[in-house]
């Protein structure tokens, strides 16, 4: 009884959540004549194909930014528009308003909606990833109110209310009903309520819907206005998976493969009902350019198609238009757009027989991602500890997507510059020397930097099978990079010994910067005793204060007045790589902020000088090192004393860095191991 309860009660749940006037509204049908009140009111419902996608995009907003002083437009809609947690692209923003200058261009009919739009790059780089996007876009606009379309239907004649509808097969806009001659008056009168927005009629009936209009005209005897009384007009949702105004279309075995599939084919069992396989009700307007009609078709992998099928796309991109078996050239109106990596691009370009291809296409490059904080974003969305059931230490998703960018850039040219040094660089991090205009020459000089390198695939590959793995109850950095090293030997696309022994090289980088890295939190946590750096930062104020007032200082100790503590003054300004020739400058620039805090009302804090609380922090560490004695983690003996200290700092590492009790301690372990190793140095 409980269960049926229960069940019952999620039944109702479900129930009460549906939107039963949404979907009444998504199933509208009406007569021509309400569909032409729509369209008075609302104009844009007759929107071409292109200029539907151009305003979805732009329906999720935008914002604007610079990046070395360039101005940049990022486009919210490819974060992820549907909310799922699986679509996103990142750090694209270059690539993505190339590409929406092309739909722009298109959905105002200067041109490219005249052309294949080609994603160019990488396997890897978030192609197939944008066209899923703009696909799925695409559908959940067609389903609000801001981008709904119509199409139409032919009712029998006679009275029968519950007569089927023949629908139009290729889902064509209502307004292609009207002939030639009557479409000026009727536009004159449409767009007389609207400035913003002008109607227009450009395509014609495909062969179904000719042959439908040509027998009622007979049948009425010219009389337009009975044709269109037996017309039904309804809402269309767009849908991939109903195959409605969404086709996708990749290549198969050549044998199992022929052009019927993009243009249709006949229906063999009707021959016999129509008499003839040239009567388009003998036929078939299901090819993927039919039912992508009104919306996008996506070509996978668009070069490795045969030369037949490419013919195909020649008088679909130029003249909107294909040429079913049997039947003349019909009109579509759809977003043709494919992807391809770089090998079979260079085969469209050496292949002299593809030139009118070349000349219909537009090329949009789509490399990988060559901004540090961009690439985490990818492997974060799937990796983190809410998501996964296993702790994942700070910095493990971070190496990773260090190596992966480390593999896409090209050697600075600059002999004085590293490749991490240049990594950090493009991160938005600066670097004494560098400008914004030096990054953004070395970007103009790197043309090929991200179209070589690791894909994020296999980092992803190499993440899921440390987590995999039993042994451990999280993973480390260290657990990553030796998965992505021993992944090298076999790596299918790294085609030399050469590649192979620069990734490793570089995996010794990302080790070394990681090292610097939790060195640097190690020493934080230990440092972060406030009231120790509250009095440490005291005493070096007192002393400054006096050695710039040329006064001395009391002794809390003896009680004498003594000089400043010269001493003590450099061990914490040297810490910050402050030089004996510049101590004066950054002494008086101490004081001055303090001076213009107190003619505020305002108290010091040393935290909010950033550079002044490195130094206390690391000058506090090496007082306090010893005293913890952290080298003795490396051996098996801790005394009780010590123990309580590393326990205080474990404490901090996990409420402060987001480590948990196991991997805090392995990385007080590692750290201590430096130490012992006597390869500690200070921190950048």
């Amino acid at each position: 009884m409980a269960t049926t309860d229960t069940g019952k009660s999620i039944l109702e749940a479900i129930t009460d959540a549906q939107n039963r006037e949404q979907f009444r509204q998504q199933h509208w049908t009406g007569s021509f004549t309400d569909y032409l009140g729509l369209v008075r009111e609302q104009p844009k419902i007759t929107r071409s194909a292109h200029e539907r996608l151009y305003d979805m995009i732009m329906s999720y907003g935008t914002s604007e930014y610079i990046d070395n002083k360039k101005r940049m437009t990022h486009y919210h809609f490819f974060d992820d528009p549907l909310g799922n947690g699986i679509d996103g692209v990142f750090g694209l923003d270059i690539s993505l308003m190339k590409l929406m200058n092309i739909f722009k261009s298109a959905a105002r009919r200067y041109g490219t909606e005249k052309r294949v739009i080609l994603l160019h790059g990488p396997v890897g780089s978030a192609k197939s990833t944008i066209v899923r996007l703009l696909k799925k876009g695409l559908e959940a606009y067609s389903r609000s109110q801001e981008g709904m379309l119509y199409t139409f239907g032919w009712t029998a004649p006679g009275d029968d209310p519950a007569a089927p509808v023949e629908w139009c097969p290729m889902h064509e806009e209502p307004l292609h009903l009207l002939p030639e001659s009557t479409r000026p008056a009727v536009l004159e009168k449409l767009n007389a309520a609207h400035s913003d927005y002008q109607i227009r009629i450009e395509r014609d009936l495909c062969p179904f819907c000719r042959q439908q209009f040509s027998e009622m005209m007979q049948r009425f005897e010219g009389d337009l206005a009975q044709v269109l009384a037996h017309i039904r007009v309804r809402r269309l949702i767009l849908s991939e998976k109903d195959r409605i105004g969404i086709g996708t279309f990749q290549p198969k075995d050549e044998k199992n493969q022929d052009s019927t599939e993009l243009t249709g084919d006949i229906n063999y069992r009707k021959i016999a009902q129509y008499g003839s396989d040239s009567d388009p009700r003998a036929f078939n307007f299901d090819g993927e350019f039919n039912i992508a009609n009104r919306g996008l078709i996506e070509f996978i992998e668009v070069l490795k198609l045969d030369v037949a099928f490419l013919y195909d796309l020649l008088g679909a991109s130029q003249e909107h238009k294909i040429k079913p078996k049997k039947f003349p050239q019909t009109d579509i109106d759809e977003v043709i757009i494919g992807h391809t990596n770089e090998p079979e691009y260079r085969k469209l370009l050496n292949n002299e027989y593809m030139e009118a291809l070349r000349d219909r296409t537009v090329k949009v490059d789509i490399p990988y991602i060559t901004k540090l904080s961009e690439e985490i974003k990818i492997y974060s969305k799937d990796f983190n500890n809410e998501r996964i059931g296993k702790h994942i230490a700070p910095h493990t998703v971070e190496m990773a997507a260090m190596w992966a960018v480390l593999t896409r850039l090209e050697e600075p040219k600059k002999h004085n510059l590293t490749l991490m040094q240049k990594l950090k660089l493009y991160n938005g991090k600066t670097l004494p020397g560098y400008t914004e205009d030096n990054v953004k020459e070395l970007r103009k000089s790197a043309a090929r930097e991200g179209l070589d390198g690791i894909s994020p695939r296999y980092i992803q590959d190499k993440i899921s099978n440390a987590l995999v793995d039993d042994s451990a109850n999280h993973i480390n950095p260290f657990m990553v990079l030796r998965e992505l090293e021993s992944g090298l030997r076999h790596h299918s696309l790294i085609s030399n010994d050469e590649d192979r022994v620069r990734y490793r090289e570089l995996l010794a980088e990302v080790r070394k910067e990681y090292e610097d890295i939790v060195k640097n939190e190690v020493q934080r946590a230990i440092a972060a005793d406030e009231p120790a750096i509250s009095r440490l930062c005291a005493n070096y104020l007192d002393n400054v204060k006096a050695y710039t007032q040329r006064e001395k200082v009391r002794n809390p100790y003896t009680g004498q007045d003594e000089p400043p503590d010269e001493r003590l003054m450099r061990s914490i300004e040297e810490k910050i790589n402050i030089p004996d020739n510049r101590k004066d400058d950054f002494r008086r620039e101490i004081m001055n902020y303090i001076g213009a805090l107190a003619v505020d009302e305002k108290k010091f804090d040393y935290r909010s000088n950033e550079r002044l609380h490195k130094a206390l922090e690391l000058k506090l560490f090496e007082d306090q090192k010893d005293t913890i004695k952290l080298t003795s983690l490396v051996t098996s003996i801790v005394d009780k004393e010590t123990q309580e200290k590393i326990d205080v700092v474990k404490a901090r590492l996990i409420k402060d860095y987001g480590y948990n009790d196991e991997s805090a301690t392995d990385v007080l372990h590692f750290v201590a191991s430096i130490f012992a190793r006597g390869d500690a140095k200070d921190s950048d």
